[in-house]
């Protein structure tokens, strides 16, 4: 993506610096004579300017100019910024931790980047939407979609937290099973697996779940010491987010280390929301 951003900006460059030349292709006479006609309107118009009107298009000439010098001199900017980037990622190699930081840092660039640029990072032009009910006879309250789940084969999982359960649906979007639990957020961690981000009358533990021939099937789970308000898989890790802290886990429960955190571990929803990272990377809705 940073290769990418870079060619942009370069492109976005090159234009700046040719938006105000150009040719209409015709040969040198026709060119001549066409340009002659434009002089000659410009001098027959320039007559009946006032004054007032000169100084008018002066300072939009000088706006422009102003607007694209700026333009050329942030691209320029932000090209610096990401061929850093692009040393450092090298440099960093396979380094989980690392590679994560890098990606959070470099996020705010690309995206002032984009925005630059006049582009966003992902467009979706909505064709059509339907509605599905996911209610089922046990359920005693409203369907409450906290997160949702599409496995490789078609298969849909969604956490529904108003009746505590999670539920599979078919390609027709039926429930074809379900298992009671508490889930509040969950993520694919093989293509017939998930992470499921459970609390409890104050307990927070990953359950892992397997999905075979249309069945939900919990496998092993491992509890937590802190609150979370969002979970993703990336690369064999699972990355779960307690709302002042970002923490590192292994599949084995294991923790690996703390990525960001809040001095004041009491708080809660202070410093970086971390979630909005987590489900950026897991392409949830």
């Amino acid at each position: 993506m940073i290769e990418q951003m870079r060619g942009n900006l370069n492109t976005h460059i090159d234009e700046c610096g040719n938006s105000c030349v150009g040719t209409s292709g015709k040969n040198e006479q026709c060119l001549k004579e066409e340009m002659c006609r434009i002089v000659l309107s410009i001098l027959n118009d320039f007559n009946n300017i006032s004054v007032k009107e000169l100084n008018e298009i002066k300072n939009e000439v000088i706006s422009i100019k102003g607007s694209v010098t700026s333009s050329i001199h942030k691209c320029t900017s932000l090209h610096n910024d990401l061929s850093q980037f692009h040393e450092i990622v090298e440099k960093i190699g396979d380094h989980k931790v690392l590679c994560l930081i890098a990606s959070i840092k470099c996020k705010h660039i690309i995206q002032q980047a984009l925005t630059l640029l006049g582009k966003s990072g992902k467009v979706f032009n909505v064709q059509s939407n339907t509605r599905h009910n996911v209610r089922i006879p046990s359920d005693t309250c409203t369907c409450y979609i906290g997160a949702i789940c599409v496995f490789p084969d078609g298969h849909v999982l969604v956490g529904d937290c108003g009746n505590d359960k999670v539920k599979l649906l078919n390609h027709q979007y039926q429930v074809v099973s379900h298992w009671a639990c508490y889930p509040k957020d969950m993520c694919l961690i093989t293509p017939s697996e998930v992470a499921v981000a459970v609390k409890y009358n104050n307990t927070y533990w990953v359950q892992f779940i397997k999905v075979t021939q249309s069945q939900l099937t919990p496998v092993r789970k491992f509890e937590l010491q802190h609150h979370f308000r969002g979970i993703a898989h990336h690369r064999g890790d699972l990355f779960i987010c307690s709302g002042n802290a970002l923490y590192m886990y292994s599949l084995s429960g294991k923790q690996v280390c703390r990525l960001f955190g809040d001095v004041d571990s009491s708080s809660y929803l202070t410093g970086k929301n971390h979630v909005g990272f987590i489900r950026n990377k897991n392409y949830k809705v």
